[in-house]
C-alpha cells in the first residue's frame, strides 16, 4: 500500500483512529490506501460489490476528529442497511439495479457519527439465507486464507474485506450465524449482540421476532466493543428495551472477567459431532481458561434440537416470504422464479403454502425450546463449543438443485449447528480465532452468555486475546501482494 504501511493497514480500527486524532496519519491516507488495496485484491476476492470511493473520499476530507473511530475505512453489508445514495440488492437479482437508498438507516447513521468512513457496500448470499456468500447476481466471495473455499455467510463479503486489510472493521448482521460464521472461516472476532441491542430503526421494529441483529466483524475485540457503545441504544417506539448496561462495553472489555463457570460440548445441539479440527480447538481454549482459574466442565444446554431446527426453519421461511413481498410492493414488481436462485425460490414457494398459525405455532416451539436453553445459563456462566462443525468449506459445498435437497439441508444445518440457537434465544454470541489448522485455515471457538450479558463474553475474549493472540497472522493472498 503506496500511502501508508502494512502495519499501519492492518491496525485494528481503534488503533487506526488514535493516529488520525494525533495527526500521525491523515483520513484521507487511510481511505485513499483502503481504496487501492480494494483496487488490488477485490478482483481476486469479490468482497466489495459496490464501490463507493467518492463519497467516502469527501467524508475523509471533513471528518470529526474526536469523533471514536475518526476516519477509519468501513464498509456496509448489503444486505438491510440503508446508506443515502448506495444500491441494495439484499444479494438478489430481483432487487440488482432497480433500487437506491434515499436515506441512511438509524444504525448507518451513528456509524457516520462515530466517525468511520464508507467505502462500499460488501457481498451476501441472496436475502442472507445460506452459511456462506456465493450469491448468482453477484458471484462467490473467497476466502483470502484459501481462495477455494467459501468466506461463510452471509456477510462473507464483509469478513473477506476485513481480514485483508481493505478496511479496519466491516457492519455484519446475523440471523443464524451470519456474523460469527464469516468470522469463524476468515480468522476475526464476531460478536452477535443481545436482541435488540442495535436498532433497525426506521424501517423495521425486529426481523423474524426478532430472530436478527445488527452489528459487525473486526479484528479485536475491543473494536467490536467500541463499535458496539456507539451503535446500541434504542430509539422510541423499539419492540425489545434492554437495560442499559453499568459499565460501557468498553470497559467491560477491559475488565478481568473473574473466576467463571464455563460448560463446553463438541457435539451439536442436533446430535453431530465436530470435525477434529474443530474439536481440537475448542479443547485447547477449554484448556487454556482452566489453566487461568476458571471452572470448566464438559456440560450442554438440554434441548430438543429436532423440534429446534424444524420451527426455525418454519420461521425463516416465513422470513423470506416477508424479504420478496416486501420487496415486490417497494419495486411495484411480480416475483418471477427467473429472478430468484433455485433454493430461494423453493422456499418461497414453501412459505406461501405455510400457514399463519403455522409460522406462529413455530414461534412459540421455538420460545419453549429457548426456555429450557436458558435453565443452562442458571448453573453455567458461559457455554463453550466450536463455532462451526467444520473448517471454511470448498465454495459451492451448499450448492443447491432439486436432487440434492436432502444433502443441501443436511449440510445446512450440520454446519450451523452451534450458531442458530442464539439467534432463536436472543443471547449474544461471539466467535472468537482462536486457533489455525494444518492447512492454516482459521477455526472459530464459540461463547454463548446470558441475555443481556454481552460484558461477561467481552471480558473473557479479551483473556483470550491476550493468552491466544492472532493479530499478528495475515491471510496468504495479503502476503503475496
Amino acid at each position: 500500500m503506496p500511502n501508508i504501511s502494512d502495519e499501519i493497514a492492518f491496525l485494528d480500527a481503534t488503533a487506526q483512529a488514535s493516529l488520525v486524532r494525533k495527526g500521525e496519519v491523515s483520513a484521507q491516507e487511510l481511505v485513499n490506501a483502503s481504496i487501492e488495496c480494494i483496487e488490488l485484491l477485490n478482483p481476486q476476492l469479490n468482497a466489495v460489490i459496490a464501490p463507493l470511493f467518492d463519497q467516502a473520499i469527501t467524508a475523509a476530507e471533513k471528518v470529526d476528529k474526536d469523533a471514536v473511530f475518526a476516519g477509519v475505512p468501513f464498509v456496509l453489508k448489503d444486505l438491510v442497511s440503508e446508506c443515502s445514495g448506495s444500491p441494495r440488492t439484499d444479494g438478489s437479482g430481483f432487487i440488482k439495479g432497480r433500487y437506491i437508498s434515499e436515506q441512511d438507516n438509524e444504525l448507518v447513521s451513528r456509524y457516520k457519527k462515530a466517525g468511520l468512513i464508507i467505502l462500499g457496500k460488501t457481498n451476501s448470499s441472496e436475502f442472507g439465507l445460506l452459511p456462506t456468500t456465493e450469491p448468482a447476481c453477484h458471484g462467490a466471495t473467497r476466502n483470502p486464507w484459501d481462495t477455494s473455499r467459501g468466506t461463510g455467510g452471509s456477510s462473507g463479503g464483509s469478513a473477506a474485506a476485513v481480514a485483508t486489510a481493505m478496511v479496519a472493521a466491516g457492519h455484519a448482521n446475523d440471523g443464524g450465524g451470519s456474523i460469527r460464521i464469516p468470522a469463524s472461516c476468515c480468522g476475526l472476532v464476531g460478536l452477535k449482540p443481545t436482541r435488540g441491542r442495535n436498532s433497525l430503526a426506521p424501517n423495521y421494529g425486529d426481523i423474524a421476532g426478532g430472530i436478527i441483529c445488527e452489528h459487525a466483524v473486526t479484528r479485536s475485540v475491543r473494536d467490536s466493543a467500541i463499535l458496539l457503545d456507539a451503535t446500541s441504544g434504542p430509539v422510541p417506539g423499539e419492540p425489545y428495551m434492554l437495560d442499559t448496561p453499568q459499565l460501557s462495553f468498553a470497559e467491560a472489555a477491559k475488565r478481568e472477567p473473574g473466576k467463571l463457570r464455563i460448560g463446553f460440548d463438541t457435539v451439536a445441539l442436533n446430535g453431530v459431532s465436530a470435525d477434529p479440527d474443530c474439536i481440537t480447538a475448542t479443547h485447547k481454549v477449554a484448556k487454556q481458561l482452566e489453566q487461568a482459574g476458571h471452572i470448566v466442565e464438559q456440560a450442554s444446554p438440554t434441548v430438543d434440537g429436532m423440534k429446534l431446527f424444524a420451527a426455525f426453519g418454519k420461521v425463516m421461511a416465513g422470513y423470506l416470504g416477508w424479504c420478496i413481498e416486501g420487496w415486490s410492493q417497494r419495486l411495484d414488481r411480480m416475483p418471477e422464479e427467473k429472478d430468484f436462485e433455485p433454493v430461494t425460490w423453493r422456499m418461497y414457494e414453501h412459505s406461501k403454502q405455510q400457514t399463519s398459525a403455522e409460522y406462529l405455532l413455530a414461534q412459540q416451539a421455538i420460545q419453549s425450546v429457548c426456555r429450557d436453553f436458558s435453565k443452562f445459563f442458571t448453573q453455567y456462566d458461559l457455554w463453550l463449543s466450536p463455532t462451526l462443525l467444520k473448517p471454511p468449506v470448498p465454495l459451492d459445498y451448499f450448492s443447491y438443485t432439486y436432487e440434492t435437497r436432502h444433502q443441501h439441508n443436511a449440510r445446512l444445518g450440520d454446519f450451523t449447528a452451534f450458531t442458530l440457537i442464539a439467534n432463536a434465544s436472543g443471547h449474544p454470541a461471539i466467535s472468537l480465532p482462536l486457533h489455525w489448522n494444518d492447512d492454516n485455515l482459521p477455526i472459530g471457538v464459540h461463547f454463548t452468555g446470558r441475555y443481556g450479558d454481552e460484558a461477561t463474553l467481552l471480558g473473557i475474549a479479551t483473556q483470550l486475546e491476550q493468552m491466544l493472540p492472532w493479530s499478528h497472522r495475515r491471510p496468504p493472498v495479503c502476503q503475496d501482494k
